[in-house]
């Protein structure tokens, strides 16, 4: 029988103090949760509204595009877009130039929430931008796209 191979805790604590993707990740969570729960009146989550928003274009995406832009593969953007077309706020349709592949678009419906809820995002963006005091937040969207 082998011996157990055994991480000294000290390489926990590296991990912990030093790792980019638990620091990111611990940020993304704490940033979703506060979005959420400002749109939680529109029935909306952060997902949901970024989601919404990356179909706000003059003319419909297909969903390899919407799936690139938000870093998602295709099964799990159809999870998320099921929802959103239950409640009539997005339609999906074949596209006509390509039978095979769908395009998204708002509804009426998709646009008026949406438009709800630009201002309530606006609100909480400034508040997360305030609490990066001292901080450059053009830098910090620069660095997160670089590693994206």
């Amino acid at each position: 029988m082998s011996k157990p191979a055994i991480v000294p805790f000290e390489t926990t604590l590296l991990v912990r103090d030093s790792c980019l993707c638990l620091h990111v990740q611990r940020a993304a969570r704490a940033l979703a949760r506060r979005f959420d729960d400002a749109l939680r009146h529109l029935e909306l989550t952060s997902g949901q509204f970024s989601l919404l928003m990356s179909l706000n274009r003059p003319t419909p995406p297909n969903k390899g595009q919407v799936a690139s832009l938000l870093a998602m593969d295709h099964s799990t953007l159809t999870a998320n877009l099921k929802p959103l077309e239950r409640r009539g706020l997005v339609a999906v349709s074949v596209d006509p130039d390509d039978r095979r592949s769908r395009l998204l678009s708002l509804t009426a419906a998709g646009r008026a929430v949406l438009a709800d809820a630009v201002p309530v995002w606006e609100k909480t963006h400034a508040a997360v931008e305030a609490q990066l005091a001292g901080a450059d937040a053009d830098r910090l969207r620069a660095d997160l796209q670089a590693l994206a």
